[in-house]
């Protein structure tokens, strides 16, 4: 778009009532509009990223006393075929809490950036909102 239609555009907005943003289950705001604010929150994520957190340590655990369990059973079960089908269930769950724990530990810090990603987009997204003059107006109001 050129920077005249821009322009254009915005001297037309001014002359204009503004249009009232009204997001289900909010009150209206009144006036102008520009009275709420609408931001994302790191609360959510930062949560998110300690529970990927959590759920790697209990894995880990999970996986050592899964492990454990199993130690001096193929001594009581030499010769019978059972012990090969324990022996492929353990690998078998052994690996997959090792993928689960891996998966969990690079979540965890994906997370935490989102959060502040989403910070930082909120003051970035403020100061250019800001610069925006329209004719008629006052910034601030």
């Amino acid at each position: 778009m050129a920077w005249d239609e821009w322009e254009r555009l915005k001297e037309q907005a001014a002359g204009q009532h503004p249009t009232r943003l009204r997001v289900d289950g909010l009150p209206e705001s009144g006036g102008g509009g520009g009275a709420g604010t609408l931001r994302h929150e790191g609360g959510p994520w930062t949560r998110a990223a300690g529970t990927a957190g959590d759920l790697r340590t209990s894995t880990t655990t999970a996986r050592a006393d899964l492990r454990r369990s199993h130690e001096g059973t193929a001594d009581g079960l030499t010769g019978l075929a059972c012990l090969g089908a324990l022996k492929s269930v353990l690998a078998s769950w052994d690996e997959r809490l090792g993928r689960l724990r891996d998966e969990c530990g690079s979540l965890e810090p994906k997370l935490r950036q989102v959060a502040v990603i989403l910070g930082e987009v909120d003051a970035e997204v403020g100061n250019s909102a800001e610069a925006v003059t329209v004719p008629g107006t006052r910034r601030g109001e």
